[in-house]
């Protein structure tokens, strides 16, 4: 017969498993493998959706594994090594091994996590939607009642995807993605060799595409599946897995780049004293340059007035502290675009006489009427 004190022990061994906190869900990141010579050769993955994807889901206590079609390590776009987003997740050892050594998606089974989130960089444009055992497991995990997500390019994951049924999974779902007018912008490099664009095949497949305007932070969630549209929308990508998944999101660090598109966000939505303010007191905390490109190729992909306006408010936001020739030029054709020859003229100017060998300037200001 059992002695008193093993009997104790193992109630007391009973009741701590019963008590005990459930295991961490799991998700997973997948990347392409296309990348070579940090994109010189071969596009890559984004290091930067990467960094706001892992960061926010581990902040929030979520495990993390990573795949990638090829497996082993892979290999990055050119990044900005001293950026506060890129330092903060090279300061987690973890991160680093999981890019080193990514599991293939072949060997990736169906119920292993509760989410997963697709990386976005135009290498994703190239290998993923062939990936034969990723379209599989996508579908096989959503059917089971997984979180599906993806950013950026990484929606060019889904849009073949088929349930069980032989319907596709973007079928009637509302999605977004990169846009054509932002690849148009950004994609010359390699988005004419690319299988589709993005856009254009999510609604040849019958989704139901929203998009902001060019570059601005945007997320859809459908039920399970969330898309987002650019870089931008990577952090409220992964909250919305985070919420997806039955939790509140946590209080987190906001790195320079998402305070920069927030601090845009909130220009545009009229806040312009309070905005511009925050910006003089504290422009460090800031990435200036972000805005003022943000607003300048706004412009130059503007299709009316009213975008060519919303454009010449950033550009001029950004402009008292970032004294870059071409974003004057920007403005000074913003403004000659909207009617208003003598202020263009104004800007032409005084950048022509800091920089009097300006060609660009010099044939903008030749152009506007006398």
């Amino acid at each position: 017969m059992p002695s008193t004190t093993w009997i104790t022990a193992a109630l007391l061994c009973l009741a701590a498993s019963a008590h005990a906190a459930p295991p961490e869900p799991k998700v997973l990141l997948v990347v392409s493998s296309e990348g070579r010579d940090a994109g010189k050769t071969r596009p890559g993955f984004e290091m930067e959706e990467f960094a706001n994807a892992y960061l926010v889901l581990r902040a929030n206590g979520l495990q993390v594994e990573v795949a990638s079609p090829a497996g082993g390590a892979v290999e990055a776009d050119k990044f900005e090594p001293d950026d506060d987003l890129i330092r903060a997740v090279m300061a987690d050892s973890a991160a680093a091994s999981l890019l080193k050594a990514t599991r293939r998606t072949q060997d990736v089974k169906p119920g292993e996590h509760q989410a997963i989130f697709v990386i976005g960089g135009k290498g994703a444009m190239f290998d993923l939607p062939k990936d034969g055992a990723l379209q599989r497991l996508l579908g096989a995990h959503y059917e089971r009642g997984g979180v599906l997500a993806a950013v950026c390019h990484g929606p060019a994951a889904l849009v073949d995807v088929k349930l069980a049924d032989g319907r596709l999974l973007i079928a009637g779902r509302r999605v977004t993605g990169f846009t054509d007018e932002e690849e148009k912008v950004f994609g010359k490099r390699w988005a004419k060799e690319y299988p589709f664009w993005l856009e254009t095949r999510s609604r040849e497949q019958g989704a139901r595409w929203e998009e902001a305007a060019l570059m601005m932070p945007n997320w859809v969630v459908d039920g399970r599946l969330i898309t987002g549209q650019n870089p931008f929308s990577t952090t409220q990508a992964a909250e919305a897995v985070v919420r997806a998944l039955g939790r509140t999101p946590v209080e987190r660090t906001v790195f320079k780049e998402e305070a920069s598109m927030r601090l845009v966000q909130r220009w545009l939505a009229g806040e312009q004293g309070e905005v511009r303010a925050q910006l003089q007191a504290y422009a460090a905390r800031y990435k200036v340059d972000l805005i003022g490109m943000l607003g300048y190729y706004q412009f130059e992909s503007a299709p009316d007035d009213a975008t060519r306006r919303q454009a010449l408010s950033i550009m001029e936001l950004a402009a008292p502290h970032m004294p870059h020739p071409q974003l004057k030029l920007g403005i000074a054709r913003a403004h000659a675009a909207l009617g208003n020859p003598k202020r263009a003229r104004e800007v032409l100017t005084a950048l022509l006489a800091e920089k009097p060998d300006h060609a660009e300037a010099r044939k903008a200001l030749d152009a506007l009427p006398s």
